[in-house]
């Protein structure tokens, strides 16, 4: 079994959905926003977007986590841009990623719902959205609702990653036709 990566916008769910497929897989959880150094921790609670420099050293911290589980695991990072992926990709070799894709109102909402209880303020919200550069045509992607149901995102892609490579995409209920 590869590593995946759980990854998406803030709200969008990583870690709960990172939680499920770890325990569904029997896989450990790397909790991305563990490995922030205190200076990012710092910026994201003042409110203020991190940069491709701030973020840097972090990515570096969790290729190297994942090189420390050789037989799997899964990691939730926001995993923005294409260049960020790349970088976890040469740490781990065969590394999937599930890309939950979540509507920007949605994001805003269940961030502000949480405000306090974690470190990312709902003003940088936007920020995420405008850094994001979509994996959806990268290889070993998969592309969910992040609005589905809890227990049916972590059966997917629990599913995906034990049959191995699969559609890129799993139909959700908002692009369904009636």
């Amino acid at each position: 079994m590869n590593s995946v990566v759980m990854m998406g916008v803030a709200g969008c769910g990583k870690s709960s959905a990172g939680a499920a497929v770890a325990q569904l897989l029997g896989l450990p959880l790397v909790e991305g926003d563990e490995f922030h150094p205190p200076s990012n921790t710092e910026k994201m609670r003042q409110g203020i977007a991190l940069t491709d420099v701030d973020r840097s050293e972090w990515l570096h911290a969790l290729g190297q986590e994942l090189q420390r589980h050789p037989t799997g695991a899964v990691l939730t990072c926001s995993a923005l841009k294409k260049s960020y992926r790349d970088g976890l990709r040469s740490a781990a070799p065969g590394l999937r990623f599930v890309f939950l894709d979540i509507p920007p109102a949605t994001a805003h909402a269940r961030v502000t719902a949480r405000a306090g209880a974690h470190l990312f303020p709902p003003s940088l919200v936007n920020s995420q959205f405008a850094t994001l550069e979509s994996p959806v045509q990268e290889p070993l992607v998969l592309h969910l609702d992040a609005t589905l149901p809890l227990a049916t995102l972590s059966a997917q892609a629990a599913q995906w990653l034990q049959a191995g490579v699969l559609p890129r995409t799993i139909p959700s209920p908002r692009s369904t036709p009636l």
